[in-house]
């Protein structure tokens, strides 16, 4: 089995200091980038995220703040990495809920205008889940007969990650090999910024999906309550969230114009 792609996809996977999007950092990040034609190339960074590290979370992928302390920040790899993905489609394992949001935050705090207007993701995990669900070691014992030995090594993860959506077309024919069919499926709700703060109703109308506000639509809130607009962008909100509800206030006012 060999993806149908009209233009390339980057499968990616980071291990990090944390799981919060908004304010955790990148420590490694590995990219496979996979050409229509077949062709791949494959990279790996070992990221200083200036912040300690913690203990458990150290437990977890073995990378040491000892490790670290002397690589490049995530800044000063930033257009690298950009230039890798730019103008790609991309795929992940949980991509969707983590490794897209936390990837934007770090291309955004590094004055590197990341969209995703124009690319689709395909998450991995949330066909397996639809399919068999449970874990990336198990998809790959499942699909791929095979052992992740190496979990939570960035490298091994996304490798393994792009060969269990290769299997998964191979067992599943009703899953369509189309890169935008398969974001369509792997998506838990159609949301606007990622980390899921704003999201398109029935009529692709931008929602809030969180707080006293959820189910509104963001346009009649701004509208009614301006204030909530300053409180957004000066909450502790992801930084791409921020710049999505900024885009939605600013195409109103152009409509106005």
């Amino acid at each position: 089995m060999e993806l149908k792609l009209t233009r390339p996809i980057c499968f990616f996977d980071l291990e990090t200091t944390g799981t919060n999007v908004a304010k955790d950092r990148i420590v490694e990040i590995a990219i496979l980038k996979v050409f229509p034609n077949g062709n791949k190339e494959s990279k790996t960074w070992l990221v200083n995220p200036e912040m300690t590290i913690p203990a458990d979370v150290m437990a977890i992928h073995g990378i040491t703040n000892e490790k670290v302390s002397n690589e490049p920040t995530f800044k000063q790899l930033s257009r690298e990495i950009y230039t890798l993905i730019k103008d790609c489609d991309l795929g992940g394992f949980n991509s969707d809920r983590f490794d897209i949001p936390l990837l934007a935050e770090e291309l955004l705090r590094a004055d590197i205008d990341f969209d995703m207007k124009s690319t689709v993701s395909v998450d991995v995990q949330t066909i397996f889940h639809k399919m068999e669900k449970r874990t990336l070691a198990a998809a790959y014992r499942f699909y791929c007969d095979k052992d992740l030995t190496d979990a939570h090594s960035a490298e091994a993860d996304t490798n393994a990650t792009y060969e269990v959506l290769l299997s998964q077309l191979d067992r599943y024919p009703e899953l369509e090999n189309n890169i935008k069919k398969l974001a369509e499926f792997s998506s838990h709700r159609r949301t606007v910024d990622f980390a899921g703060f704003i999201v398109l109703d029935e009529n692709d109308d931008e929602t809030f999906g969180f707080g006293k506000h959820k189910g509104k639509k963001v346009l009649d809130v701004l509208d009614k309550e301006p204030g909530y607009f300053s409180w957004l962008l000066n909450a502790d909100f992801p930084l791409y969230t921020k710049k999505v509800l900024t885009q939605i206030k600013l195409s109103k006012l152009n409509t106005k114009l």
